[in-house]
């Protein structure tokens, strides 16, 4: 499920889940925004690992796909276990759009805005590589686990894989 923010739904489209409907996927549910540099950008936040992914937004149509195939690539980039980067894409093709629910994570996507930005200012503009810099950034919510987003990724992604042996 992709929760967006007001500005977000409104350029993507209205909530089509249901209002006490929850992620299917392990990871959970994906918080979206829009930023406004020039061109606008997508910045979605996964609620579980506060991993970052940046996909241009236009056209807004099918942003929420090509999110997903960013985050495709971002799970190859951290080589994730095959098998549970093949299910959680598989449970993420279909998706719902519903409004924000988490203060925490709404609040971590506006601190990664604050560092997208200072990033962009020294010269990094490539989404793909300000995605994976901010990814190692520690976050409040993560320091009683794994502290960043990269690692707090590998190590669900890793106890997903003990699970299923």
């Amino acid at each position: 499920m992709v929760r967006g923010t007001r500005r977000f739904l409104a350029r993507v489209g209205a909530p089509n889940a249901a209002p006490c409907e929850s992620s299917t996927t392990a990871l959970g549910d994906w918080y979206a925004t829009i930023l406004f540099w020039r061109p606008q950008v997508a910045l979605a936040v996964n609620e579980t690992t506060r991993l970052p992914v940046f996909v241009p937004l236009a056209p807004a149509a099918t942003v929420v796909a090509r999110l997903m195939a960013e985050v495709d690539d971002a799970f190859h980039a951290y080589r994730l276990d095959p098998a549970f980067a093949d299910a959680e894409l598989a449970q993420m093709t279909e998706h719902r759009l519903a409004t924000t629910a988490s203060r925490s994570v709404v609040g971590s996507m506006n601190d990664f805005t604050f560092l997208a930005e200072a990033h962009r200012e020294s010269g990094d503009t490539d989404l793909r590589e300000l995605s994976r810099a901010l990814a190692t950034t520690p976050c409040g919510p993560l320091y009683g686990s794994h502290v960043s987003p990269d690692r707090e990724l590998a190590a669900r992604a890793a106890a997903a894989a003990r699970a299923d042996c």
